[in-house]
């Protein structure tokens, strides 16, 4: 059964009944906020009175130890060096339901020098996220398609980022944490400010 995050809760990743997960996914799901009516300009570039799509995108920026960072998936990357993280691809919309962005980790195959594994959302076409509905991200046990945690991801902002969740190293097993904090940012890379400040 998952459990429903809170903003700077922590849950250890260790199966029920002991032993540690192997693989996991994190997906990322949103619709577009229905919009009010627009005129004049904007509201032809949109289609006034429908949500406009909106392009988020899921990425995941490897740190170490001293938060230094070594690798980082996304769309323009979608699989890390050493081949332990790839993501699905890019989804330029959000519509369907469910996830719509999903990075899939073996945590087993993880250099032994990846400390920390930080989850992050950005709008790539500098929507804010008042113009997002339905945002959320979820941990899912991968060898048997279990939902562990979901973080609900709607707070409404001028925002164009979140750092959604970071998974760190807890002795030989893991933990998750959910962050959920705002930021600027259209690409991952842009996202460390807040990333290193949730750590």
């Amino acid at each position: 059964m998952a459990v429903s995050l809170s903003k700077g809760q922590r849950i250890s990743l260790e199966k029920t009944g002991g032993g540690g997960l192997s693989k996991v996914r994190m997906g990322l799901g949103w619709d577009p906020a229905e919009a009010p009516k627009k005129s004049g300009f904007f509201g032809s570039m949109f289609g006034g009175g429908a949500a406009a799509d909106i392009d988020l995108d899921a990425s995941c920026l490897l740190l170490d130890a001293q938060k230094n960072l070594l690798d980082v998936v996304w769309f323009r990357q979608l699989q890390s060096r050493d081949g332990s993280i790839k993501h699905s691809g890019d989804n330029l919309t959000g519509e369907g339901s469910g996830d719509d962005e999903v990075i899939f980790v073996d945590l087993t195959r993880l250099p032994g020098n990846v400390a920390h594994l930080a989850f992050t959302v950005c709008s790539f076409r500098g929507q804010t996220f008042n113009e997002v509905g339905g945002a959320f991200c979820r941990l899912v046990d991968d060898s048997n398609n279990t939902e562990m945690a979901k973080f609900n991801l709607s707070d409404k902002g001028a925002h164009t980022g979140v750092v959604m969740a970071i998974v760190s190293r807890n002795g030989a097993g893991w933990e998750m944490k959910a962050v959920g904090t705002p930021t600027a940012g259209a690409v991952a890379n842009d996202m460390m400010p807040a990333v290193l400040a949730a750590l």
